[in-house]
Parts: structure tokens; sequence; C-alpha cells
């Protein structure tokens, strides 16, 4: 009896019966982000279309709304990475998730371009935070060796709500924007904040590690001073002082600039080029996305099993490859050449966008690190439609400024040649 009594006791901890409870965050992610995507993000041409029928705005009006999102999510990014690492992602996507339903609830009430501004951005700002970055940092802090996979999982809603795009376009149809925008807002609230729910910060705080393995007990006399892996990660103001984070910031930049000119451009480029129909340019756009959906799925696998940086300069190679078939296509064979290469090299691409910064620079500042790089990657995605459109102005035609885009593409595969690992802060080599 005694003998039992002199054992050191051991920390309580939190073993789940089945599942590991990251994959639940990863279900979250996944979910905010579809939810996101069919009802705002993809669904916007639907209601540019609507919107310049009832008022007779102009495209530029109705673009500029488009630009407004992304000039806050890169203005307000690394604020809104601040807050990750400071409340955790369910506080933030929480309200989050309130901000964007109120939004929707305003968006239904508008009747001019200056009040639908004014709520576009409050819907901007929710999306944003219970969006993709607050998605990806919780996933990261639960995965290590199955980051990628992770990731791929959580990035897929964003494809699956593109595939319910239909469903929200039929209601506007139907019920008429404005109905279908304030139901939209209640159905945010009633599925979104449950889901923001199911959010937890970091592993260790239910007594688990990343990738569900178990946390040893602690004996009460364990050393305190016990080496700590996090002392390898870096701050936000170490990452930024190194190239890699700059490279790996200008090569994500790179490839938006040809993924946000294509959601702008695709759909007039085939009708004008090729003189498909409404209908049949939005098939092309089906297609794209359900093949970016199975990338996105498929990457993640990749990711975890080979060479990150180099899967990712060969799916610029591909984005560049993709671009110059779509911009000199004389047939339907080789428009849907660019929907499976561009697609997969999206796909594929997206989650090893974050899973190489958080091998990099590790967790524990990888909302602030993730954050400040927006400040850098908005420019591509504003730029990319721009420059699109600005040579269609002067020229009649897409061609020119699409090739200005892959060669784009191409110079963003050798930013991500030269992002090499770095080596650990300089505090952890000495402590080391």
């Amino acid at each position: 009896m005694a003998e039992a009594t002199s054992r050191p006791r051991a920390a309580r901890i939190w073993r789940p019966r089945s599942v590991f409870y990251g994959w639940w965050i990863v279900f979250a992610g996944g979910g905010l982000q579809m939810m996101v995507a069919s009802l705002m993000g993809q669904a916007y041409g639907a209601y540019v279309v609507l919107l310049r029928d009832d008022f007779g705005w102009s495209k530029t009006s109705l673009a500029a709304a488009s630009s407004l999102r992304e000039a806050e999510s890169g203005v307000l990014g690394p604020i809104h990475g601040f807050m990750i690492d400071r409340f955790g992602p369910r506080r933030v996507a929480s309200a989050g998730t309130i901000v964007l339903g109120l939004g929707f609830m305003l968006f239904s009430q508008v009747h001019s371009l200056l009040t639908f501004y004014g709520a576009f951005l409050v819907m901007a700002v929710g999306a944003s935070m219970c969006g993709f970055l607050t998605a990806t940092t919780a996933v990261v802090n639960w995965f290590e060796r199955r980051r990628a996979t992770a990731i791929s999982l959580t990035s897929a809603g964003f494809g699956l709500g593109g595939m319910l795009v239909p469903l929200t376009a039929y209601s506007m149809e139907t019920l008429g924007w404005r109905q279908t925008a304030l139901i939209s807002g209640i159905l945010i609230w009633a599925v979104g904040l449950p889901l923001a729910q199911l959010y937890r910060h970091r592993p260790q705080d239910m007594g688990l590690q990343p990738d569900g393995m178990w946390r040893e007990p602690i004996p009460l006399d364990a050393d305190a001073h016990a080496p700590n892996p996090a002392e390898n990660d870096f701050t936000l103001r170490e990452a930024v002082r190194t190239s890699s984070f700059w490279y790996i910031a200008l090569g994500h930049t790179s490839a938006l600039f040809v993924v946000s000119a294509m959601s702008v451009h695709l759909v007039s480029h085939v009708q004008e080029s090729q003189g498909y129909s409404l209908g049949q340019a939005s098939l092309i756009v089906q297609v794209l996305t359900f093949v970016f959906m199975c990338g996105t799925i498929s990457g993640g696998l990749l990711g975890d099993r080979v060479n990150k940086r180099m899967l990712v300069v060969t799916c610029m190679v591909m984005h560049c490859a993709g671009l110059l078939l779509l911009s000199h296509a004389t047939n339907l064979w080789m428009v849907l050449a660019f929907t499976v290469i561009h697609g997969l090299a999206w796909g594929w691409r997206g989650p090893q966008m974050t899973a190489i910064r958080a091998d990099y620079f590790g967790r524990s500042a990888f909302g602030k690190i993730m954050g400040a790089s927006n400040l850098v990657i908005i420019f591509g995605t504003i730029s990319g439609p721009l420059i699109a459109g600005l040579v269609y102005d002067q020229t009649g035609t897409y061609r020119i400024g699409f090739d200005i885009l892959a060669a784009i593409a191409l110079v963003g595969s050798v930013f991500f040649l030269l992002a090499r690992k770095p080596a650990p802060p300089a505090r952890a080599r000495l402590a080391a």
C-alpha cells in the first residue's frame, strides 16, 4: 500500500473514444468555407446580374465591391491573424458569423450604391473572420504529419460551396435577390454559429498532441525546464526577416494573379473567343470547380508524401501552361485541357501554401504570419483581373493579357525554388 501511494501522480489527460478531435476542426472549417462560398463568394456573380437589372449600376461599380472585399482582407489581415492567435479561432469565427449574417440582412435592404458598399463591407469583414485564415490557422495547430491532408479537406469546402451556387441562383430567380439575402443571413446564423463552436485553439488544451498522438502523463516532479518544441517556432518579427517569408509571399501573389483573373474574366473569354452561350460558359466554370475540388483533396495526400516546395513549383508551371492553352484556344479540347491543368494546379497548390508556412515557421505565431502575408498577396488578387481587363479594353481581346499572366505564373515558380526552409531562430540556436 505504501508503494502505491509513493508513485508520482500523473496529469489528467483527455482521451477521445473514437475520432481524433482535429477532424472535427477540419469539418467545422470546411463547413464554414462552404457556407461563405455558396452564399457570398462564388454567388456574387449572380447578384451582379440582378443588381445591374434593378439599379442600372455599371459593371465597374459592382466589380469595385469585389475589390473592396479583397482590400479588406489584405489590410486587416495582420489584425485578423493577431486576433486568432490571441483569442482563438472559436471566438473569432463566432464573431465573424454574427457580422456576416448581419451584413446579409443589411444587404437585403439596400437602395443606393453607397448603402450597398456599406453592407458589402460588413459582409466582407464577417466572411474574413469566419473564413479561410481562421479555418487554416485552427487546422495548422492540430496537425503536423497530416497537415497538408487536413488543410486540403478543409479547403474542399470552398469547392463544394461553388457546386452549390446554382441553388443560390435558383433562390434568386424564384424568391428575388432581397429575400435570398435575408434568408442567407438567417441561415448563416443557424448553421454557422454551431459550426464555429466546434473550434478549439490547440490540442494541448484538451490533453492531446497534433495528429492525435497521446500526451504522455506528466509526473508532478517532472523537470520544469524540459525542452519545448515551440522554442523553434518563429515570431512574426523573426519570420519577416527571413528571405523565405518574402519568396513564399511573392510566389503566392504570382499564383493569385492567375486565379483571381480567371474568377472574373473566364466566362467572358470563352463566350467571346469560342462563341459559347452563357450556359455553356457557366458549365466550363462548373467543370473547373469540380477539378479544383478533386485537386484539393488529392493535393493534401500528395503534400504529405512528396516535397511540398517542388510540388508548388510544378503547379506554377502548370498554371502557366494552362493559361497559354486558354489564351490561344481554337477548339473545345484546348479549353477542357485548360480546366484540367489549371484546376489541378489550383487544387494541388492551395493546401501547400499554408502547410509550407507552418512547416517553415511553426504554429505559435502562424495566424500573425499568415495575416502579414496577406498584405503582399492582396496585390495579386486585385491586380490580376485589372491587367486582363485593361489589356482587353485596349486590344479587344484577352490574349495578350492572359499571356502576361502566364509569364507572371512562370516567374512565381522561381520564387518558390528560392524559398528554402530557414534555419531556426537565433534564440533557439543559442538555447540549444
